[in-house]
């Protein structure tokens, strides 16, 4: 397969760009024009549309300025409608027109004033598409869902189309993991559980969008093999003062309550932000293992020399604190600065119990114990950004400097406290007290330039500089035990720079880039007990390529091609070995090394609406999570490199108006996934076919009542050793607009069957592992929201920030 799509690729090259020299000459053009009252006034901050005239199907959106003027830039050649609105008018359409190589400059927009607004003021409330799918990406808009209300980050990730967690809390786009997580262009330095604490305790009130990028360009970090899922946090865009406030109570097993307010001031040249979040939520999971040790083979069958069966319940109770704040200032109008200061704190306190049975060949009872698990764990996270925007004009269009300055701090503390209950012998105690501080920097520069009409050049450079220092005590009965305590330091330094040419005409769009990453790498151990110290140096080039031919106005298609790196978590790297129980241990193996992918891409996208997509990638040295096992019928959850990892991927996008009141969008991945290698004396060649469903309908009923309802599913899914059974989650929402749209109350049910159970089958040749978790994860929300302040929308920017690519990997 890889052959073929490879071999075939100058072909299809070939193909996609036959009648470019026709489409030369009918370059992208701007469409201009301006909105104004029936008193020739102009109108400021008109919502004005532009429309494909065959149906109209929104193509891009704009906002008038301060003199009525709109701009729709390098639009491509076709038949177009031109629609303006604002509050207190009636919308006007324009006339078709074409647009073919010149620019097009339209009549004013003369805006009536509506007959309503005559009688009492009228608001004009528009509200995007759950779901909306672009060239590159798919975009969920979070902000508004009856779904987001009152759950977490985490909640409306796993109901994002294409997104799976499985049991170990581990990320995964269209079936792959090695996902590099971006909130507001930061990127995030955890992995595994500890991201998922982070994404639990950032409330989904602060989202307005997140973005499935699964082929990004080479300004992206090189980082994320499966891709980018960038979070955007909610900017307000209202001219004056004006501000939110929400409050949730929900109700599983345990009570949950949520607050969140947040404030806005813009003005002409200056924009102040802030906003507070408050999470307490009560929660539990629940683990049920069993386990089957085996000896050496012999008489073609390997023989059962144990096995054990454990039952674990964990109630937790989790606070956390979340507050954003910063500035934007125009220094003049091709100039601005901004700040944006942000942190989180999170406090839980885990009390689990678990009953342990561990039986001979016979099945004889060889040991029985119980245990109690508690601790406290404190997560602070802070971060700062600084940024600059300079923009520029020459003869073929704008050009743009940005520049940013990045810090993050993240200091964790980990106390817990295991008691271990024996029927024959003395009970045990072990205790453990983890220090963990991380710090992050980070400088980056882009500069945009249009070289011609049609070529653009982006470029850009950055440098990064990552130090933990992770410090590990562990107590037997009170007494430290130097043999399991350790000290792991890890600095990291990454210099890249990249180059990307854009090259655009009016059917046709060309996409080149280059980035090159320097990494210089050390890890030093006060004790060298089972790992040595390293230091790792290399550079890595990472191409990427994108071709889109649009044969009609019904058909077009794409290719992309990269190759990308993911490097090991900060903690994947930590040697720490820490006790879950008697029998169960979890470190982290410095001789991980990073996994690097080739990424082929191709879209076919049916009506602007449809698409179908095949994807290949192929992955060296993939790293995956392993439950391998140990003298004493004990076993290690820890991460390995394998030889080679093959995917085979089609997605089918299908959004569906069924009614004005009835729109649904439906995501389908299937997908191959088989992985080659050995651990632990068990080879491995394994593969499998999985396909990821999701479905979600949104109900518009009038009278401010509306609805949504999703579902999702996975089918039975291979992950190096794990295989895991099937499952999914039906979940449901109603809302209802009060006090002329000022106020919203939200009822949500998710997991309406509580049939989102992890049931997962690990197997080697000396070892079987089961499995069984179920987390609280059917319970009801109920939000409500008021808006304050002025409606009047103003033109806005993001600010996104420069350290991309060093927040995933720490935890």
């Amino acid at each position: 397969m890889k052959t073929f799509l490879f071999s075939a690729s100058p072909l299809l090259v070939a193909s996609l760009l036959a009648g470019a020299h026709q489409a030369h000459a009918q370059a992208p053009t701007d469409v201009r024009g301006t909105v104004q009252s029936t008193g020739n006034s102009p109108i400021e901050f008109a919502t004005v549309t532009l429309h494909r005239a065959k149906d109209s199907t929104v193509v891009k959106t704009e906002f008038s300025d301060a003199k009525g003027l709109f701009q729709f830039e390098r639009a491509a050649a076709g038949r177009y409608l031109v629609s303006a609105a604002q509050v207190g008018f009636e919308r006007r359409w324009s006339t078709p027109f074409e647009v073919a190589g010149q620019a097009v400059e339209l009549p004013a927009m003369v805006l009536a004033t509506s007959a309503a607004t005559q009688l009492k003021e009228v608001k004009v409330v528009g509200q995007k598409p759950l779901y909306e799918r672009e060239a590159d990406r798919t975009i969920v808009n979070v902000e508004g869902s009856t779904l987001a209300a009152g759950n977490t980050s985490l909640d409306v990730l796993r109901r994002s189309p294409g997104v799976t967690v499985d049991g170990n809390d581990n990320l995964a786009l269209r079936g792959r993991q090695g996902v590099l997580v971006l909130i507001d262009g930061k990127r995030q330095p955890m992995t595994g559980t500890e991201l998922a604490e982070y994404l639990r305790a950032l409330p989904a009130e602060q989202l307005k969008s997140i973005e499935l990028i699964t082929n990004p360009p080479a300004k992206y970090d090189a980082q994320g093999g499966a891709g980018i899922i960038a979070i955007n946090l909610k900017k307000d865009q209202k001219l004056g003062t004006n501000g939110s406030l929400n409050l949730t109570y929900g109700r599983g097993e345990y009570n949950r309550y949520t607050g969140g307010l947040s404030l806005n001031h813009r003005e002409k040249n200056l924009n102040l932000f802030g906003s507070y979040n408050y999470s307490d939520r009560s929660f539990y999971n629940t683990l049920t293992l069993h386990r089957e040790f085996y000896g050496p083979a012999t008489g073609g069958s390997r023989q059962l020399i144990s096995t054990s069966d454990q039952d674990n319940r964990q109630p937790v109770q989790a606070w956390s604190h979340s507050w954003r704040g910063g500035l934007d200032y125009n220094l003049s109008d091709k100039t601005t600065i901004g700040a944006v200061v942000s942190g989180l704190n999170n406090r839980n306190t885990p009390a689990g119990t678990s009953q342990s049975v561990v039986y001979d060949l016979q099945r004889n009872q060889e040991l029985r114990y119980n245990a109690i698990n508690t601790g406290e764990n404190h997560l602070d996270n802070f971060a700062a950004n600084l940024n600059f925007r300079r923009t520029f004009a020459n003869a073929f269009g704008t050009q743009e400097l940005t520049a940013d300055a990045d810090y993050a701090s993240y200091h964790s503390q980990r106390d817990q406290l295991l008691q271990t209950y024996f029927v024959s012998e003395p009970a045990l105690a072990n205790s453990l007290d983890q220090d963990g501080r991380l710090t992050i920097q980070s400088v980056k520069a882009d500069y945009t330039q249009a070289l011609s009409k049609q070529l653009r050049l982006d470029m850009g450079a950055k440098s990064s500089l990552v130090k933990a220092d992770n410090d590990l005590k562990n107590f037997t009965n009170g007494q430290l035990d130097l043999t399991r305590s350790n000290r792991f330091r890890y600095d990291e330094n990454i210099n890249a720079g990249y180059v990307n040419l854009n090259y655009s005409q009016p059917k046709l769009t060309l996409q080149v880039g280059l980035r090159g990453e320097q990494t210089n790498a050390t890890g030093l151990q006060d004790r060298e007990v089972e790992y040595k110290d390293f230091k790792r140096n290399y550079f890595q080039l990472f191409p990427s390529a994108a071709i889109k031919r649009q044969f009609s106005e019904n058909h077009e298609l794409a290719v992309s091609l990269s190759r990308r790196i993911d490097r090991p978590g900060y903690q994947q790297l930590n040697p720490f070995r820490q006790l879950i129980d008697r029998t169960t241990s979890q470190g982290g193996n410095p001789n991980l090394l990073p996994q690097t992918s080739y990424n082929v891409e191709l879209t076919h996208t049916f009506k602007q609406k449809y698409s179908l997509g095949l994807s290949y990638s192929r992955t060296s040295a993939p790293i995956v999570g392993t439950v391998e096992p140990e003298p004493g019928s004990t076993v290690i959850s820890t991460y390995r490199n394998l030889d080679l990892q093959h995917y085979y991927a089609l997605t089918l996008t299908t959004p569906v108006d069924i009614t004005k009141w009835w729109k649904t969008y439906n995501n389908a991945v299937f997908y191959y996934n088989r992985f080659n290698g050995a651990v632990a004396g068990t080879n491995l060649d394994r593969g499998g076919v999985s396909l990821n469903l999701t479905s979600n309908h949104t109900f518009t009923f009038g009278k401010g009542w509306g609805a949504e309802l999703s579902a999702s599913y996975d089918s039975r899914q291979v992950d190096g050793f794990f295989v895991s059974r099937p499952n999914g989650e039906v979940g449901a929402g109603v809302q209802k607009s009060l006090w002329e749209r000022k106020a919203t109350l939200k009822l949500a049910v998710n997991d309406i069957f509580f049939s989102r159970v992890g049931r997962v089958t690990s197997t080697y040749d000396n070892y079987v592992e089961r499995f069984v978790m179920r987390r609280d994860s059917r319970f009801v929300n109920l939000t409500f929201g008021y808006r304050f302040g002025n409606d009047k929308l103003a033109p806005t920017r993001r600010r996104s920030g420069g350290a991309e690519d060093e927040k995933r990997r720490a935890g």
